[in-house]
This record gives C-alpha cells, structure tokens and sequence, in this order.
C-alpha cells in the first residue's frame, strides 16, 4: 500500500506541477515557470532550453489570429478538417455503436447466450484496448488503423454471413459460432486502432490557431455519428439482420479507401511536416 500511496503521490505532484508551469507562463510569472518545470522535470535536469522552447511557442501562439468556425472552411484548412472529420465518420457510421449498444440482441437473435457473448465481448475489449494503446508509437497511426478496419470489414462480413443462415434455414449448427466470431473480431478490430486512433490524428493534424475550432466541429460530428447509428440500429435490424451488417461492411470498406488515400502518417513527425504532407 505504501508503494501505491507513493506513487499516487509522486503522480499527482507532475501533474501539479506541469498545471503550475503553464499557468505561470499564461500569466507572466517567468521565475515561477522555471521553478515548477524544474520540479517537474527534476532537480538535476536542465530545464533551461525547454523553458526557452515553451515560452516560444506560447508567444507565437498569442500573436496568431484567434480562428472563427467559419475559417475552417478556408481552403488552407480543408485537407485537416477533411481528415479529422473523415475519420470522426469512419469510426461511428461503421456500427460500432449499433454493435455495442445491442450486442446482447445481436447474440440473442443469433441464437448463442448473451450473457457469455457479451462477458467475453467486455474482456476482449479491454484487453484490445490495452494493446492497442501500447504499441501506437511503434506500429504507426496509419497502419493501425487500416489493420482494424480491415478486421471490422471481416467481423461484419462474418455477422452478416451468421443472420444470413438462419433468415433461410441453412447450417443453423454454425449460426451462433460464426455470429459471436463475428462480433468478437468486430470489437477486437474496433478497440486496436478505430476507436481510438483518431482522436490521436485528429490532435495532430490541425494547425495550432485552428485546433481548438477543428476539433469541436470533429467532435460534434463524432457525437451526431453516434447518435444517428444507435438510433438507426433497430430499424436496421428490422429491415433486414444480415443486410445491416453488410451495409456497416461497405462503410469500412470505404473507411480503408479513404485512410490509404487521405490520411497522412503522423508517428514521430512535427507539426510543419505533417502539414507539409497534407498539402504536398
């Protein structure tokens, strides 16, 4: 308990103290700066050149023009808001939430147990997630997310394949097995690079002046996106179980289309180079 309490501790005295480093820049106290980043960084550290690097980017920050919503539709910003919204609608007009909000249904309906579809659907993701967030830096954004909409095309494909049998009466041995695959593969797919890969590019990508306007209007369409795919699902459903699944299928199809020919690689690169592959 002691080692938790510690380092709970030590935690939350960077967070303070990186909390106290910007505010002290914001509000023009250089000396406390220095001394909170000094905290921060160690006793030992040379803060000295990234004290210099802050200050720089705070100054350059405050001299540029504060952004309106409707500079984003300015032809310079047009290829950042495109990506970061592009991938906003690739990653909730994909079914996740449809999946996720009735996943206990799509079992049921499938004829296997809901309660342990669903237990497993619950593990795999955090453990996806886990793996997902660890190997980010190394795999690459671009790569990462082309795996998992590949796996949320195969994990439909399998779904759709499931309620496809069972509308018509064939194989219904295989029913429950291909449905749960299916949706295992989905949430797996999901959870290693869609569901959160974007919101990393989409901190990347756009310009300092703009990143705050850019990622509401990126936000507000991840939430509508969200809303319109749970409130459509059933109705989905309704019309048709194994046509609901293949349509989520075209729409990751074209979600791959658009990473290969839009989105950039953001690993390990500056602001200055990225935007220069943008627009290059």
């Amino acid at each position: 308990m002691k080692g938790i309490n510690g380092w709970f501790t030590s935690a939350h005295s960077s967070q303070s103290a990186a909390l106290m480093s910007l505010d002290a820049v914001y509000t023009g106290k250089h000396k406390e700066f220095e001394v909170a980043l000094q905290k921060l960084r160690g006793e030992d550290a040379d803060v000295s050149h990234e004290a210099a690097e802050i200050q720089d980017y705070i100054a350059t920050l405050d001299q540029l023009p504060k952004a309106k919503m409707l500079d984003l539709f300015q032809r310079r910003y047009s290829r950042s808001v495109i990506i970061g919204v592009g991938l906003m609608v690739c990653q909730q007009f994909g079914g996740i939430n449809g999946v996720c909000f009735y996943v206990s249904s799509i079992f049921e309906q499938a004829g296997f147990s809901s309660s342990i579809g669903t237990i497993t659907y619950a593990i795999l993701q955090v453990v996806v997630t886990g793996i997902g967030a660890a190997i980010m830096d190394k795999a690459g954004r671009k790569p990462l997310i082309l795996i998992s909409a590949s796996g949320l095309v195969l994990g439909c494909v399998l779904t759709a394949i499931s309620f496809f049998l069972k509308v018509n009466d064939w194989a219904l041995g295989a029913v429950g097995a291909l449905a749960v695959t299916g949706i295992l593969v989905y949430i797996g797919s999901f959870s290693i690079g869609m569901g959160a890969v974007p919101w990393v590019v989409m901190s990347e990508i756009f310009p300092i002046n703009i990143k705050g306007q850019a990622g509401s209007l990126a936000t507000l369409v991840n939430w509508f996106g969200a809303w319109l795919c749970s409130y459509t699902f059933n109705f989905l459903m309704s019309w048709s179980s194994y046509g609901t699944f293949i349509l989520y299928a075209a729409i990751n199809g074209l979600a791959i289309v658009f990473v290969v020919f839009v989105v950039p690689e953001t690993k390990g690169k500056t602001l200055e180079q990225i935007q220069a592959a943008i627009n290059k």
